[in-house]
């Protein structure tokens, strides 16, 4: 495939792991949710594979080894905050091509920048806690 161009799409960010391994991946990871329709042909035309669930619409998830580092509309780093579901953000997301030792082969998202527009600080609350595991389940 040819060089993808980056895209930037407007997202709410679901299940924010930004400064802490998510369990389950062993990566950084934040899901991109009810994106519009422009942005998921924009996304499929660069290759990438957007999924769609109940309560999310539309998304991508986008890993990655390191911490995912936030910034808000004036181009802050935003540190030391958790971040809830339905926040929302503008992020630009690029590819890259992977190959596994075992032969599979695939195309990811990578953020290139996120900026959150509209923070929700998540609050640790049990009925949260309680939808985490639940999701982790399915």
């Amino acid at each position: 495939m040819n060089e993808a161009k980056p895209v930037t799409v407007n997202a709410d960010m679901m299940w924010s792991n930004l400064n802490e391994v998510n369990r389950m991946s062993g990566k950084f990871q934040v899901d991109l949710a009810q994106l519009s329709k422009a942005a998921v042909e924009a996304l499929e035309m660069q290759g990438l594979n957007v999924r769609s669930k109940d309560g999310q619409g539309s998304f991508i998830t986008c890993k990655s080894s390191h911490p995912i580092r936030i910034y808000d509309t004036d181009g802050a780093e935003i540190q030391g905050i958790l971040v809830g579901n339905g926040s929302k953000a503008k992020a630009v997301i690029s590819t890259y091509d992977w190959k596994s030792p075992a032969g599979q082969a695939g195309r990811s998202p990578t953020l290139l920048k996120l900026v959150v527009t509209d923070l929700i600080p998540y609050s640790g609350g049990a009925a949260e806690v309680a939808e985490v595991n639940l999701e982790e389940a399915l």
